[in-house]
């Protein structure tokens, strides 16, 4: 915890204070953020309002704009909860007249709503404690939902969030409850390595996509099955050759994510927390996060054919990435690439600051109709330099007509299609004084 125990009865206070404001309604409609811990927060708060009997209707939507509001305005009559938006968004969440908020993006003003958000009680949302972590920690007052605790931890694995903090608690309680079991071993699922080496982008390697590459791989080492099935010799074997790759192409900062604990998700319909990750985000890419609350939901018949959409999305983003090398431009203080209507952008940035090019933040343009969709990506290591996405983002897009949000690390930003090259100068100018002040 970022200054002890203080900050965790803080943060219960809030939960219970939120939960309570919960409690008292009879429907609630709910509006979450459709990446991993957007669909998990939402699963998280349709699992504890379905047990205390509140009738509920959720909607997962991309991003929380103008749009959105209006959507809420004609179909909302009791209260909204909104999860994983609002408050970097006062501007649009301030329209809503009875609105619940359970965000950890860091506000950008005062709200009258009531509002759960880390930030509040001195938390770093950004790092320490995700949505669908915060949503866990309000379902907990609402009745006896730790078994949803799984569900907070892929959230946070989903945002890159780190285990320690508010995150370190919840994962502590659900180690105490067996919710989850505990594993060493690398992070990449339980499919057939082959599969693996197919359709996920993480680890992303040279030959990650290509079967011919992975069959000379598989053959020239002999490895086959699934990576918990090698023995111990053979997963040290594995393992060494996968940091050598790593290490070859420069992503030294990836080698420490790959290896470590490996979460078994004991109540859920998907249990290695990679895999449910993957399908989560990949039902929101592919416009289907209905799917990915089901799954949320426990509901055991959505899992294969969630299972197909991941592959299928991911096979697609990977084509994404690689069509996306060839292109990528540089701007004094990052670099960018410009996609046509492609789904995945936040992934396909992230995946090439994590992977290929981590000393300059990256960002993605995706034109899709009259509006560039903008995903932004930054490292740990640059936020601490003076990198602010979430800052830039908001200043920028708002300077050209648009709107734009986030977290230091990760946002994004929506804008008019014809003031793109406006919107570049002027982050390019916010971005390099952020990082150069540091520098002073």
């Amino acid at each position: 915890m970022t200054d002890g125990n203080d900050n965790l009865i803080e943060l219960e206070a809030l939960s219970k204070k939120v939960a309570d404001v919960i409690l008292q309604q009879d429907v609630v409609r709910l509006i979450s953020h459709n990446d991993a811990d957007g669909l998990s927060a939402a699963g998280i708060i349709c699992n504890a309002l379905y047990r205390k009997g509140i009738r509920f209707h959720a909607t997962i939507v991309k991003q929380f704009d103008n749009e959105t509001v209006e959507l809420i305005e004609k179909t909302t009559q009791g209260a909204v909860i909104l999860c994983d938006m609002g408050s970097g968004q006062v501007e649009l969440s301030s329209k809503l007249k009875n609105a619940i908020i359970i965000d950890h993006h860091k506000p950008a003003g005062q709200l009258s709503h009531v509002h759960f958000n880390p930030h509040l009680v001195g938390i770093d949302g950004s790092s320490e404690l995700c949505a669908s972590s915060g949503a866990y920690m309000v379902a907990r007052q609402m009745g006896d939902n730790t078994d949803l605790a799984g569900l907070a931890l892929a959230g946070a694995t989903g945002d890159k969030q780190a285990m320690k903090g508010a995150n370190k608690f919840i994962l502590d309680e659900a180690i105490h409850n067996k919710v989850i079991t505990v594993e060493k071993g690398l992070k990449m699922g339980d499919d057939p390595i082959e599969d693996l080496f197919e359709c996920n982008i993480d680890p992303f390697l040279d030959m990650t996509g290509d079967r011919d590459k992975i069959k000379a791989f598989l053959d020239g080492s002999g490895f086959k099955g699934r990576i918990k099935d090698l023995n111990e010799r053979d997963m040290k074997r594995f393992t060494s050759l996968l940091i050598l790759k790593l290490a070859g192409q420069g992503s030294l900062s990836a080698i420490d994510s790959l290896i470590g604990d490996i979460y078994v998700l004991n109540y859920e319909a998907v249990p290695n927390i990679i895999d449910l990750v993957n399908i989560l985000n990949a039902c929101g890419n592919a416009d289907r996060p209905g799917l990915g609350l089901a799954v949320c939901m426990r509901d055991a018949s959505a899992v294969n054919e969630a299972m197909q959409i991941t592959r299928e999305n991911q096979k697609n983003i990977i084509a994404s990435i690689k069509k996306a090398q060839s292109q990528i431009r540089s701007a004094k203080s990052f670099r960018y690439v410009m996609l046509d209507d492609v789904s995945g952008t936040g992934v396909i940035a992230g995946t090439i600051i994590r992977y290929l090019y981590s000393d300059k933040p990256f960002i993605t343009f995706n034109e899709v109709n009259d509006r560039i969709k903008i995903s932004a990506r930054g490292t740990r290591k640059l936020v601490s330099g003076g990198l602010d996405l979430a800052s830039a983002m908001r200043e920028a897009s708002s300077s050209v007509g648009g709107l734009g949000g986030g977290h230091d690390v990760a946002s994004g930003a929506t804008i008019p299609r014809e003031t793109a090259q406006k919107f570049i100068e002027i982050v390019d100018s916010i971005i390099s004084s952020q990082l150069k002040r540091n520098e002073s």
